[in-house]
């Protein structure tokens, strides 16, 4: 990015997935950032967002929350105003986990459970879950503040089999294959 071009500015990230059938307890999915200092983007989060969350100066937010994935399209939307975002912030990671009440679940007990990452009408990545289906937690991506020119995007899903705390500690931390 050179120029003109002010990189990403403003995105949302959207997440859905289909109720447990009758009779089975809700399944709750929640989306969750996490937000790095420059000084330190891979060691523990500034701040995170998630349910009943957002980030102390308003950049980051939860537009809507479901508990059990009823209702219609999306059902969990988060907007993260990465242009409004202080500048000791350079890098903020997204990412999904399962609520494990009342029961231990992974992404192969979620029905049909996708994410999609954009910027206004511009679709910068979308996807499910299939590759991690043992996990309990997922990250989906990352953003990057280069320099002078913004934000860049880097997607990819990796999963976790950490309860949410553990999750939102080591979510942004460089992980060996």
């Amino acid at each position: 990015m050179s120029g003109l071009n002010k990189g990403i500015r403003k995105v949302e990230m959207a997440l859905k997935w289909d109720p447990s059938p009758t009779g089975q307890p809700a399944t709750d999915l929640d989306i969750v950032a996490a937000t790095y200092l420059e000084s330190d983007p891979h060691g523990v989060p500034a701040y995170v967002v998630h349910f009943d969350s957002r980030s102390p100066d308003g950049t980051i937010y939860l537009n809507r929350d479901s508990k059990d994935g009823k209702g219609f399209g999306w059902d969990e939307v988060m907007t993260l105003e990465l242009d409004r975002l202080d500048a000791r912030y350079a890098r903020v990671v997204v990412g999904v986990v399962i609520q494990q009440n009342p029961e231990h679940r992974t992404f192969v007990g979620v029905l049909n459970p996708a994410f999609r990452i954009r910027e206004g009408y511009t679709v910068l990545d979308e996807g499910d879950f299939a590759g991690v289906l043992g996990a309990t937690a997922a990250t989906v991506g990352e953003f990057l503040r280069e320099s002078t020119d913004g934000w860049s995007f880097h997607p990819g899903v990796q999963g976790f089999e950490d309860d949410p705390a553990t999750f939102t500690r080591t979510m942004g931390q460089v992980r060996h294959a």
